[in-house]
């Protein structure tokens, strides 16, 4: 695809090419893998930069920089390598050639560990959703700490930079400038800008920031960070798709080919089996959505990739988010996978929309036919995820339409939680294609019986 940069866009690449540490707090849809990418391969062009190093949350690093670079006409010509899996996995990426090496922000304490002998190989390092590197005490902070001095360049992306206040700040920063704006270390910080808050004898549990302290801390930072909001830069209200394409790991992907292609699935000591192309269809949904029902409706658990990737845009959003399912199973399994934010299951009551509407519901699940018409859903958020798609290419635009609506402030953001080569990509074709749902689901279960 053509890259045709908004002016913001060009403004915050040439805020990364002029700095050589900074870091760009853009809200999500503004595009920031695509601005990074964009630096790096012209810090190649130039032979400033050899290889750079990308953390990111692990559904991030395994999906999207590879499908960004891939995307855009002016960076598919970068290499990536992609640094997951088992060690031996790790090690063979480490040592392919390429430009841009992507690892998860949990492999980090182990990358530093595996070059301790050796010199930092990555020149350029780009710290994707940096807010997870907010925590000095933690592990993964203190590994990079460790080598930052060997970093020439080195790049925060992030749209929430603060999630629990200024003292988020603090170590994002310390990785840019090494303590130069915000002091070396963080005691020095609390007592310069923070009072003691509630406490406990001895154990303060919360600081609270200083008069001015706000005012104080941006005029230090801005000359390296640049925060853009999205209702600044695009038409409000827009819907604007965030992605994502997965992959499945290399035996879950065999898995699924040999279910597609054999209409049987052995999970343990049960054997699923699809007898028409219409239930395969229905399955192999089920499949890429992390588990799949046997003739009993009974649910037999497959693959959590959707799951993990949900759990990372709910993280790094840090507002209200919309979750669409279709499969009880789904529903059951992201209750318990994301129980720490509380979520709740909307069916379309009166008080629980009060709720939603008032932001007090973090996570919100909901089948689409519960919502599909005449609910104003607008102001409690403006993120959907999409964790399966239906077919029912209206009841998909309804659905939709529940945040993207008048009265909505921001730009909502639509997430479709694809697996690439699965099912998933062809129910994703036909509601693009604005066909009729039930002639789309003809149509693949024709394509369907070819396979039979």
């Amino acid at each position: 695809m053509k890259y045709v940069p908004h002016p913001y866009q060009i403004r915050a690449k040439d805020f990364l090419l002029d700095n050589p540490n900074a870091a760009l707090f853009l809200d999500m849809g503004l595009g920031k893998s695509v601005i990074a990418l964009t630096a790096v391969a012209e810090l190649q062009d130039c032979l400033e930069v050899d290889k750079a190093l990308v953390i990111a949350p692990k559904s991030v690093a395994r999906n999207t920089w590879s499908a960004e670079a891939q995307k855009w006409d002016h960076v598919s010509h970068l290499r990536l390598s992609i640094i997951l899996g088992d060690e031996k996995t790790r090690e063979r990426a480490l040592a392919s050639d390429a430009d841009i090496y992507v690892i998860n922000r949990e492999n980090v304490v182990w990358l530093v560990e595996r070059y301790k002998e050796w010199p930092w190989p990555f020149d350029m390092v780009i710290i994707d959703e940096s807010s997870s590197f907010k925590n000095p005490s933690a592990k993964r902070f203190k590994a990079l700490r460790r080598v930052r001095p060997q970093f020439r360049r080195v790049i925060l992306l992030t749209g929430t930079p603060s999630p629990n206040g200024l003292m988020d700040l603090w170590s994002q920063i310390w990785l840019l400038d090494m303590g130069q704006r915000l002091g070396k270390t963080l005691t020095s910080y609390r007592a310069k800008y923070f009072t003691p808050g509630r406490r406990n004898g001895a154990v303060i549990y919360e600081w609270r920031p200083k008069v001015g302290t706000t005012t104080k801390i941006s005029e230090l930072i801005s000359d390296i960070c640049m925060s853009m909001r999205a209702e600044d830069y695009i038409e409000v209200p827009d819907m604007i798709e965030a992605g994502m394409t997965l992959n499945f790991t290399e035996e879950k992907a065999l898995l699924y080919k040999d279910f597609e292609r054999e209409q049987l699935l052995q999970i343990d000591e049960d054997t699923i089996e699809a007898l028409t192309a219409a239930a395969l269809t229905n399955k192999l949904l089920q499949f890429t959505s992390g588990a799949v029902y046997d003739n009993e409706h009974k649910w037999h658990f497959v693959d959590e990739t959707k799951i993990e990737a949900l759990a990372d845009i709910i993280e790094n959003a840090n507002e209200p988010v919309l979750v669409y399912y279709n499969y009880i199973h789904e529903k059951e399994r992201i209750m318990e996978a994301l129980k720490q934010y509380r979520p709740v299951v909307f069916k379309g009551e009166e008080h629980i929309l009060a709720r939603w509407n008032g932001k007090r519901i973090r996570v919100m699940l909901a089948h689409p036919a519960s919502v599909a018409y005449g609910l104003n859903m607008q102001a409690g958020g403006r993120i959907i995820v999409w964790h399966s798609l239906t077919w029912n290419l209206e009841l998909y635009q309804q659905a939709n339409k529940r945040l993207h609506r008048q009265g909505q402030t921001k730009p909502v953001l639509l997430y479709h939680l694809t697996v690439k080569g699965t099912m998933d990509e062809r129910v994703l074709r036909v509601l693009k294609g604005k066909r009729d749902w039930q002639a789309g689901l003809l149509h693949e279960i024709r394509q369907m019986k070819k396979l039979l």
